[in-house]
């Protein structure tokens, strides 16, 4: 049977609340044996670098960020995320059995 998948987006910056609210649904995903995604966009890119993001990836999460988005506030590439594009966004919401957005 193949597992279940979760997409999440979030595009708020660190120090908004939906931060926590994303690292409490994404660890619950993965205690549940859910594959996870979380791609970050917008001012969430800022939030690549946050220990919480990094506990998330280092349980499994698999993490995507915006090359665009990266670019604009000045966010080097690195090998935490995948940088993408629209397409690989778009890719996820059709291949994730449940895609949840935090703006």
């Amino acid at each position: 049977m193949e597992k279940k998948k979760l997409g999440i987006l979030l595009s708020t910056p660190p120090e908004h609340k939906n931060l926590t609210t994303v690292v409490s649904l994404a660890t619950e995903a993965m205690r549940r044996q859910v594959d996870t995604y979380l791609y970050l966009i917008d001012d969430g890119v800022g939030n690549l670098d946050h220990p919480k993001i990094d506990a998330l990836r280092e349980e499994g999460v698999k993490l995507f960020l915006c090359a665009y988005g990266a670019q604009r506030r000045g966010i080097p590439t690195t090998d935490k995320a995948v940088f993408c594009g629209l397409v690989v966004l778009s890719d996820l919401v059709k291949g994730c059995d449940r895609f949840v957005t935090f703006n």
